[in-house]
């Protein structure tokens, strides 16, 4: 991803209202936002079980090492992954290019309902997404950008 959204207070309450009209129909437990490089972009639900920031970096191993196998079969990608347990699920799908969603469900649900409310999620998720970059929010950079030079210099040091 080479720009990470800055997202506003309305920016924040706008997505909090998409992904709570999803948890609310789905009966899901949890669902996060992140980007392909496995950074949260925005989360809702119950948070207190599990930690969000190790479940988007494995999440996005996933997909990332699932996107190979869709590759040596001639696919682009598989655009959702389910991981079924014997209490929790895990439900990923494809948003955009550069954006995943996660849902961790119980068995008060079925993955038919997640997967079904999923798509017209994701497909909000990603409008307002691609409206932040439209307008320019975010921290933009290039790979040559990147250097190994001093970030710090000593002025008593010169």
């Amino acid at each position: 991803m080479n720009a990470i959204p800055v997202l506003t207070i309305k920016d924040v309450a706008t997505l909090d209202g998409v992904l709570s009209d999803f948890l609310k129909k789905t009966e899901a437990d949890l669902t996060v936002v992140i980007d392909r490089g496995g950074n949260v972009i925005s989360q809702f639900g119950d948070m207190t079980a599990m930690d969000v920031t190790i479940i988007a970096a494995l999440a996005a191993g996933s997909f990332a090492a699932t996107q190979e196998l869709a590759r040596r079969i001639g696919e682009v990608e598989f655009n959702a992954l389910y991981h079924q347990g014997n209490g929790s699920h895990i439900f990923m799908n494809s948003v955009d290019d550069e954006t995943i969603m996660i849902t961790v469900f119980g068995p008060s649900t079925t993955v038919g309902l997640v997967r079904f409310y999923s798509a017209t999620t994701g497909q909000s998720v990603a409008a307002l997404l691609q409206s932040l970059s439209r307008e320019g929010h975010g921290f933009s950079f290039e790979a040559a950008d990147v250097s190994s030079g001093q970030i710090f210099v000593d002025p008593v040091a010169q």
